[in-house]
């Protein structure tokens, strides 16, 4: 539960592929780290209300830092799913 008194709405959590992760210790994890980022930013949007700040920017902030989220593994998993190039025989 939020402060605000509202669940997380907890997705069921997806591979690449489309197909559901089964692990229980991984869907664990992923939840319980949704419900403390939601928390984290419920808190971060009162305190910036009762300080006078604007929701909508808040808000906005808020947004645009979830979208500028680096993913460290995307060149790894890339490189994962390449078809395997043929060697040059010039080489």
């Amino acid at each position: 539960m939020t402060s605000s008194g509202e669940k997380t709405d907890i997705p069921t959590w997806r591979q690449p592929d489309g197909a559901a992760v089964s692990c229980r210790e991984k869907i664990k994890v992923l939840n319980e780290n949704l419900v403390e980022i939601q928390e984290m930013a419920q808190d971060a949007l009162e305190d910036a209300i009762l300080m006078g700040c604007d929701e909508q920017q808040v808000r906005e902030v808020l947004t645009g830092l979830m979208e500028r989220l680096d993913n460290p593994y995307a060149a790894k998993n890339a490189q994962n799913k390449e078809p395997a190039k043929p060697e040059d025989p010039a080489e």
